[in-house]
């Protein structure tokens, strides 16, 4: 660690970067605002933006930045907290193992409102150093963190934006340890959220903190410029001061985390810790023909803590069954897909419910994880009892989308042309393949 504090080295590493130089980490981020771009346009008729953009309306402000496939524009700080949410509405976007939260939902948003007030030509490098910031806070700060009820992409979003439009920006070394304090002064979020319309809202308020962080800096407004460090810094509030000295700042782009491990791009709109279940159970209906109707009972293994994100067991309505293993199995066994329609506000079918009633989670920590485990340390094995006796199972390590198992650039702009016009699809992978940010910005209003 360097030895002039936390905020002060982190600071030092973001403005001195150079992602730029790096092709595979530009690259990366070009996949990841693909990304980013398809599940906004995914999530653009969640009831949640109508009644945000009665509030930013209601409000009043200069029209300046755009607000996701709604046609229209918002004030930069208003547009944050809306494509934040618009990008999270869904938990269609990306995540990232060392975040155990989702960046591009965070960091996104408050570059877009940057760059539409004319800091546009390092948008890629922020995106990739806001990545890069909001990984090693996730290392840094601890597993308890998340344990305890904190949602990290709350938490840790509101800094790592912070840094990115920092770094967009070219903040001096006195504005970046300042934005960085009034970022982490902001930082909030609560699992126990999840399910509600309010989770994806952590997203939005983490990318609006940010973004503020940036302009009161700027503005030379008072406060700290060690507000990571020491007995009531934030890592000691959130976390482990003393861990994160060790992790926050080694080996600082070596390699980028955008790269490696890398964004987690999501096949299916619900929490990422339901993926592993869902690839094996959608095994066990194709390789061993089992249903609602021949399952007696299933058993989902875990991990001690593998679930900690799965908060509901007994969902009803498909919103918070993002948030259910029981609802993801039991839907795939009723024959119906793995789509967003199903995770919608409306009430799950009875019969549905039934089916989730004969799921049971089990917890064993004598299975070894794989040494490929995305998360690492984790898997999940789904055990299905049949009416005839026979009992089968599938276990997945590491499940379609995550890195090891990732998404093509092809994978992604499918998953783009699904959600968008083919003509403005077309164009935004244009201006994103040249860096055209500009354009980028004129085509996802």
């Amino acid at each position: 660690m360097s030895k002039q504090g936390l905020t002060a080295g982190l600071a030092e590493a973001v403005r001195t970067s150079q992602p730029e130089h790096s092709v595979d980490a530009i690259h990366e981020a070009k996949k990841g605002l693909l990304d980013f771009t398809a599940a906004s346009f995914a999530g653009r008729e969640d009831k949640g933006i109508q009644k945000l953009l009665r509030l930013i309306e209601d409000e009043g402000g200069r029209p300046l930045v755009p607000v996701i496939g709604q046609g229209k524009k918002a004030a930069p700080l208003q547009s944050a907290m809306l494509n934040g949410f618009i990008a999270h509405a869904l938990d269609f976007d990306d995540v990232h193992s060392d975040v155990r939260g989702h960046p591009s939902a965070v960091i996104v948003p408050a570059l877009i409102a940057s760059a539409a007030r004319g800091h546009d030509e390092r948008l890629l490098g922020a995106y990739v150093v806001g990545v890069e910031v909001m990984a090693r806070l996730g290392e840094s700060i601890g597993s308890r963190h998340y344990e305890k009820g904190w949602h990290n992409t709350g938490t840790l979003g509101a800094i790592a934006a912070a840094c990115a439009v920092g770094y967009a920006e070219e903040l001096t070394q006195e504005e970046l340890e300042k934005a960085i304090g009034f970022a982490a002064t902001q930082s909030a979020g609560m699992r126990v959220q999840f399910g509600t319309e309010m989770k994806p809202l952590h997203a939005g308020l983490a990318a609006q903190a940010g973004l503020l962080a940036v302009k009161l800096a700027q503005s030379e407004f008072g406060g700290s410029r060690t507000a990571l460090d020491g007995e009531t810094g934030f890592f000691s509030l959130y976390g482990d001061v003393e861990k994160a000295q060790h992790t926050l700042l080694n080996d600082w782009g070596a390699p980028w985390r955008i790269v490696q491990p890398g964004l987690w791009f999501k096949i299916y709109p619900f929490c990422s810790a339901a993926h592993h279940a869902a690839d094996a159970v959608r095994q066990l209906i194709s390789e061993e023909t089992i249903s609602a109707a021949n399952t007696e009972r299933i058993e989902v293994i875990f991990p001690p803590g593998g679930d900690a994100a799965l908060t509901e067991r007994s969902p009803k309505a498909g919103e918070e069954g993002r948030f259910s293993v029981e609802y993801v199995i039991a839907l795939a066994l009723h024959g119906h897909g793995l789509t967003v329609e199903h995770f919608s506000s409306q009430p799950i079918p009875n019969g549905v419910q039934t089916t989730m009633g004969r799921i049971q989670r089990v917890y064993d920590n004598a299975i070894q994880p794989a040494p490929h485990a995305v998360p690492k340390g984790r898997f999940t094995i789904v055990r299905a009892y049949l009416s005839d006796g026979r009992i089968c199972e599938a276990r997945v390590d590491c499940p379609k989308g995550a890195p090891g198992n990732e998404l093509s650039e092809e994978d992604i702009i499918e998953k783009l042309t699904l959600t968008v016009p083919q003509e403005k699809a077309r164009r935004i992978i244009t201006a994103v393949e040249k860096a055209d940010i500009k354009e980028f910005l004129a085509h996802i209003e």
